[in-house]
């Protein structure tokens, strides 16, 4: 589809919002349109970014990802110390959240994408990416439904930096670890390309500067506008939940998970209210309208690999749902409002990513 054509749905959309649900749902699509098109407009992939500094010990992405969490927490801790009702994406360190964030950060190399990325790159409309993401939401409703023995197993509080230490010495400490994280990644990429005679790769490169201020200022628009940080993964799951309550599938009155008032709330409403939701279809918009009319090229598969990929998207949904968000509600979300699980997910998530560039590799992808 062309690019006017498609503009024109959205914009029809845009008004129907408008006119039947909300204003606030309406902006939030188009919150949710920007980051889609920013995501693929400048290829602002966490995976890749990883994969990058892993295999070719390029940090210009990891630096990206860096200055993304930097200007987010900026924006973000002054208004959650200022507005008590907006709330910051915690997560309560435990069991769950260890393997989870281990084997999504395996499993999203094998896919080639977080949850952002599966939205994305399915909008631009690679073959596998569409096809991993109903598994996706699958495995986070199967998750969903799991997680209250997960949490069984042991679990702490949710800590949170600005409740804790007030949002000026939250941020502090914040862009301190970053600081720290960004020297050690800086050495890491400097002393492994010494050896072979290269030329250092450059560390920051511009479309990855772009792509983390204006992600950093939809975040924080998101943030303001529905109450809560920007996150992806509830809306899969509550996609496959509302299909398997109205299909009789699954019975979710006496789920912990589905049973809190929240959650049991959303399910009788319509998607089109759940704020996650409407911004994961915003960023799925905005992405064709990047590819409108610009065929993708994706190299083909084997049957072999894409059964791996299919089973590392369902396990990519379950894991994110175990671990309370993905490389966006986790690390994105969770570090910049200042939850201590954000940090536990980075570095568990990093080492799933070693092991999954391995798997990668041995598969061909």
């Amino acid at each position: 589809m062309k690019r006017l054509p498609l503009a024109t749905l959205l914009a029809i959309f845009l008004g129907w919002l408008l006119w039947a649900v909300s204003v606030r749902q309406a902006v939030l699509f188009a919150v949710g349109l920007g980051l889609g098109a920013v995501l693929a407009g400048q290829r602002f992939g966490f995976t890749t970014g990883w994969r990058m500094l892993i295999e070719d010990k390029d940090a210009s992405g990891v630096m990206g990802q860096l200055l993304l969490l930097a200007l987010a927490a900026a924006m973000a801790m002054p208004l959650l110390g200022h507005f008590p009702e907006l709330t910051a994406a915690l997560g309560p360190p435990s069991v769950s959240l260890l393997v989870g964030a281990f084997v999504f950060g395996l499993c999203m190399q094998i896919a080639d994408g977080c949850g952002s990325g599966t939205l994305y790159k399915a909008g631009l409309g690679i073959p596998m990416n569409a096809a991993i993401l109903p598994l996706f939401a699958l495995g986070s409703f199967l998750g969903s439904m799991h997680l209250g023995f997960w949490l069984d197993l042991g679990r702490a509080q949710p800590v949170g930096l600005v409740n804790r230490f007030g949002w000026q010495q939250a941020l502090l400490i914040t862009l301190a670890v970053l600081a720290v994280v960004a020297v050690g990644v800086r050495w890491y990429a400097r002393r492994a390309q010494r050896p072979q005679g290269t030329q250092p790769q450059p560390l920051l490169v511009r479309r990855w500067i772009v792509g983390a201020v204006l992600l950093a200022l939809l975040a924080t628009l998101n943030l303001v506008i529905a109450g809560q940080p920007w996150g992806v993964v509830y809306g899969f799951g509550l996609w496959a939940a509302k299909l398997a309550q109205a299909s009789g599938a699954a019975d979710l009155a006496g789920n912990w998970f589905w049973s809190q008032p929240g959650n049991a709330a959303r399910l009788q409403e319509t998607v089109l209210l759940d704020v996650t939701s409407i911004t994961n279809i915003g960023i799925l918009g905005g992405a064709l309208w990047v590819s409108a009319g610009k065929p993708v090229t994706a190299k083909a598969l084997t049957g072999t690999q894409w059964a791996v990929a299919l089973v590392a998207g369902l396990l990519l949904g379950y894991s994110s749902r175990l671990a309370f968000g993905c490389n966006v509600g986790a690390m994105l979300s969770g570090i910049s409002t200042g939850s201590i699980h954000g940090w536990i997910w980075v570095p568990l998530a990093f080492a799933g990513t070693i092991f999954g560039l391995r798997i990668r590799r041995h598969f061909g992808f």
